[in-house]
């Protein structure tokens, strides 16, 4: 029987890749997915928010940007989230049995991290998740298959935490939780010569991270040292980043993961090695801890420990392995139902739901609606470019006439779905701390010029005052024209599009300048 657990892992990956890939062509891209494809269309060593592995990977699924929908962009998700699971299995496999491996790529594929946020939408995460399973599997091969004077395994163990930081820079933790398992457990190691070239294989894959931000003046590290620069205690937000990491990985699996944990703590379940145990604890609990203790102090997002749940994966596995005969435990299928539930009847709501489920009032309809993010802007761009065709044919603006934007959100899916498919320039136009990678794309697109024209569009589900946003750099302001989004025959949500008079000085962001070192 346990012969057979690799093609039913297959299958499972075969049909939750199809259940994916319809997804994906159903709902449009969300907020973050639109903004790393700016990443795809400017390729560079590093951007202002993350490493460039996103943009790399959407550049290949495209084939060069060759052929753009969402299911293309969004396929290196699926893909990378396919062959994890795959090595997910093989660990479990490697740690115990394939009765393991099986239950251990059922848990990987259920969590909403692993399974949907990374494994689904396009984000950094999900390269990420291939090079980290990737990567402990190789360290789990070097501690029982005794392989440390194995040069070539230490080398591709320092290629894959390379490969993985070059898609999120956390990814240098699994050398630090692998180091003080060393510490601990086999401080023999750490006279390994061998164990140095692999860390340095890693250091040369993140060189031009660091190459980049030298030259940008450490804008990647400022950017981000300022968002855990806080020093009061916030109880409340370290409750929030509790509950969203057990939202992120699934509230049944949570739970799961969580008496497993415990069991493997009171030697209620025990893998056939202890270091086994011990190795899988330093690679997932002091990460998760770091990111408590920030929260403690700044807002979090529960993504950022969803890696350090992985080890933990293997061991509510082995929880249930010994629990249970069943081919997928109960708890599993419940989480299965859960997960189908919420994908269908959010796929629905998103896609024809006539009901808005924020703000109900005009100034700002549909603000807090989490179903807007992913509909309406093909039907919206649509629209747009039929108003200014005709502005063009009246006079009344110019085909060169750039569409602005002053913020990274809606700048991306302004930037997708309707700079893309209508042809129009467009520009940031602020601050680099709301306009991020767009200030990098003003470099290589024609600057606004003085006394020049613009449009400029507000969704009412991202108010602002439009009048004091875009006054400080346009002398005059056209009354907007409204285009409704309907959906299901109701309006969910409205487009301002403005017409920006004159512009003044220097509207178009620049990069600051760079401090000489």
């Amino acid at each position: 029987m346990y012969q057979q657990y690799s093609r039913k892992v297959f299958w499972l990956i075969i049909i939750s890749t199809i259940i994916k890939l319809l997804a994906a062509a159903f709902l449009e891209l969300g907020n973050d997915e639109v903004y790393y494809w700016t990443y795809a269309i400017q390729s560079d060593w590093n951007h202002f928010d993350h490493p460039p592995m996103v943009g790399w990977l959407i550049r290949l699924t495209t084939f060069n940007l060759s052929w753009v929908n969402e299911v293309t962009i969004r396929s290196g998700a699926i893909i990378c989230s396919g062959f994890a699971t795959w090595i997910i299995f093989k660990l479990g496999k490697l740690l115990d049995s394939e009765r393991l491996g099986w239950l251990a790529a059922w848990i990987y594929t259920l969590s909403i991290y692993t399974g949907f946020i990374a494994g689904l939408f396009i984000l950094p995460d999900s390269p990420q998740m291939l090079f980290w399973s990737a990567s402990l599997y190789i360290m789990a091969h070097l501690l029982l298959k005794r392989e440390e004077e194995n040069l070539s395994i230490w080398l591709l163990l320092g290629l894959m935490i390379g490969l993985a930081a070059l898609s999120k820079i956390h990814g240098l933790y699994l050398w630090a939780g692998f180091g003080a398992f060393l510490l601990f457990s086999r401080i023999q190691w750490l006279t390994n010569w061998r164990l140095y070239l692999g860390v340095l294989i890693t250091l040369i894959c993140i060189f031009p991270i660091f190459y980049w931000n030298y030259q940008n003046d450490f804008i990647t590290y400022r950017f981000h040292s300022e968002r855990v620069s806080n020093t009061s205690l916030r109880w409340d937000m370290l409750g929030q980043e509790i509950v969203g990491e057990a939202l992120y990985q699934h509230p049944f699996l949570f739970i799961l993961i969580l008496i497993g944990l415990f069991a493997a703590i009171t030697n209620r379940i025990r893998f056939a090695r202890k270091r086994i145990r011990l190795w899988l604890g330093w690679m997932s609990i002091p990460m998760i801890l770091i990111f408590w203790t920030v929260a403690l102090f700044n807002p979090t997002l529960p993504h950022w420990a969803g890696p350090a749940y992985i080890p933990l994966y293997f061991v509510a596995a082995m929880y249930l392995e010994k629990r249970t005969t069943r081919n997928v435990p109960i708890i599993l299928q419940a989480s299965l139902g859960l997960v189908l539930i919420f994908l269908i009847t959010g796929t629905v709501l998103i896609r024809f739901s006539p009901i808005n489920f924020g703000s109900q009032q005009k100034e700002n309809y549909g603000e807090y609606c989490p179903t807007l993010d992913m509909s309406g802007w093909k039907d919206f761009s649509t629209s747009f470019d039929s108003l200014r065709k005709a502005d063009i044919v009246a006079g009344t603006m110019k085909a060169s006439d750039p569409l602005v934007v002053n913020k990274w959100f809606p700048g991306g899916h302004l930037e997708f779905y309707t700079a893309r498919t209508t042809g129009i320039n467009l520009l940031g136009v602020g601050e680099l701390q709301d306009l991020h990678k767009f200030v990098w794309l003003n470099q290589e697109r024609q600057a606004l010029q003085q006394g020049g024209d613009a449009y400029y569009i507000l969704p009412s589900n991202l108010p602002v005052d439009v009048n004091k946003t875009m006054g400080a750099y346009f002398d005059n302001i056209d009354s907007p024209v409204v285009i409704n989004q309907k959906r299901g025959g109701k309006t969910v949500r409205y487009f301002y599009v403005y017409r920006l008079r004159s512009a003044k000085p220097n509207a178009t962001a620049q990069l600051p300048v760079v401090s000489t070192h």
